[in-house]
């Protein structure tokens, strides 16, 4: 196979994994079933999906609505109805702050007729900013950036978030009472637990204040006092802890998972097994640290080269972690890849390619990379050390400076981490 054509089988299956998660599509038979409220119909939510799942309802639901959501700067959508608002992600600012506390408003004092359709997506934990009594947004920023660094899993920095929160962990949902609320759901979290995508706003959480103190111990990090204080204030019980499961406040809860990572992988295999690939499914939730996995992944390409004779695809999905040491700046998909790319040891029948679905890589507009058989070679001829560089976590500039990285602009949906490896025997 030449190299233009597995460069473009590789981006292939990422857009079709891509075009199983956008909202228009998914979101359809969901708005076409929805019955109207005697009531208002109020939308909020939160995540780089956001404002283009409004765009969805808008566009379908024939029925009077209003609200608001909060979504990533550059990812919004023109809406007649529904107000969008951008805020930063994944550290949040202050819009996101301040549109987390009108959401907030908006769902209370509503009444049983009436109807919150709550859209929520990956990366709603940071832009639903909202700090709990006590704490401020530079508090919560502290924090954040020290777990982004530290190589946290997102099940992790979710427990902490949401006991830093007045917003999320079920506390959303409580507040809407005595509406009812439906929430709809792009999952961005392995094994698509509702209580992580977002940090579960309208979802009952079963982690603990003493989790969230575990987490910061486990990874060494100091908060700031008043952070501190709260937690052990909860975890003393002085505090009241986030509904948990059972809590009667949440019984007019509904959630549904409308996009997952599987449905996603699920159609990228669609599409190598119709250009006469073979497919390996590794899972769509796959953990641990992205330059373990990667490597892994490289030397399982190499043992398919001796095992299959036709074109073969492995996949996977998941959300891998970086703890960065280097002065790089991270990006687990780049990360990913690059360990993958050097296992692979520039073995003619190998190409790759990892990407996150949201068009983020860790806090880079670059959505991830390709590598192919010559990517070794290409960067030792420029002088670079691709070793050196995976130590240094610089992925996004190896990459770059190949001029293979991927970069796809403002998806507008997230289902997680994408990874294809092509193996042409």
């Amino acid at each position: 196979m030449k190299d233009a054509d597995a460069r473009a089988l590789l981006r292939d299956l990422f857009e079709a994994a891509l075009a199983a998660a956008r909202p228009a599509t998914c979101l359809a038979p969901y708005i076409d079933r929805l019955q109207a409220p005697k009531g208002r119909t109020v939308v909020i939510g939160a995540g780089k999906a956001s404002a283009a799942m409004a765009r969805a309802v808008e566009d379908r639901w024939p029925h009077p609505l209003e609200g608001l959501v909060v979504t990533r700067y550059g990812y919004g959508e023109t809406c007649k109805q529904i107000e969008i608002v951008e805020a930063a992600h994944p550290v949040p600012d202050e819009k996101g702050r301040a549109a987390a506390g009108c959401i907030l408003d908006k769902v209370k004092g509503l009444s049983a007729d009436d109807l919150v359709l709550c859209l929520i997506s990956g990366g709603a934990s940071a832009l639903l900013a909202l700090p709990a009594p006590g704490l401020t947004l530079a508090d919560k920023q502290q924090v954040n950036r020290a777990l982004l660094r530290s190589g946290a899993n997102i099940v992790e920095m979710n427990t902490v978030r949401k006991h830093l929160s007045a917003i999320k962990g079920g506390r959303l949902a409580v507040a809407a009472q005595p509406a009812r609320v439906l929430s709809w759901l792009i999952s961005d979290v392995p094994n698509d637990d509702p209580g992580v995508i977002g940090s579960g706003p309208t979802v009952a959480d079963r982690t603990t204040f003493a989790d969230a103190l575990a987490v910061l111990a486990k990874y060494e990090i100091v908060p700031p006092d008043p952070i501190r204080a709260h937690l052990e204030a909860g975890a003393a019980g002085r505090i009241e802890e986030t509904p948990k499961p059972g809590d009667p406040r949440l019984a007019n809860v509904e959630t549904i998972l409308v996009a997952t990572p599987r449905r996603s992988l699920e159609a990228a295999a669609e599409v190598a097994r119709r250009r006469g690939c073979d497919v390996v499914m590794l899972g769509d939730n796959l953990e641990g640290e992205a330059r373990a996995l990667g490597a892994a992944h490289g030397r399982e390409a190499l043992d398919l080269i001796k095992s299959r004779s036709r074109p073969t695809v492995i996949l996977s999905g998941g959300e891998t972690t970086v703890t960065v040491r280097g002065k790089g700046r991270g990006g687990r998909n780049v990360e990913y890849l690059l360990s993958e790319a050097i296992a692979a040891g520039g073995a003619p029948e190998i190409w790759g390619l990892a990407a996150d679905t949201d068009g983020v890589d860790g806090a880079e507009d670059i959505a991830g990379a390709l590598f192919a058989p010559d990517t070794l070679d290409r960067a030792r001829a420029k002088g670079r050390d691709p070793v050196a560089m995976l130590d240094d976590n610089d992925g996004h500039g190896f990459f770059e400076m190949l001029g293979d990285s991927l970069v796809t602009g403002p998806t507008r949906t997230n289902v997680n981490d994408f990874r294809a490896t092509l193996v042409v025997p």
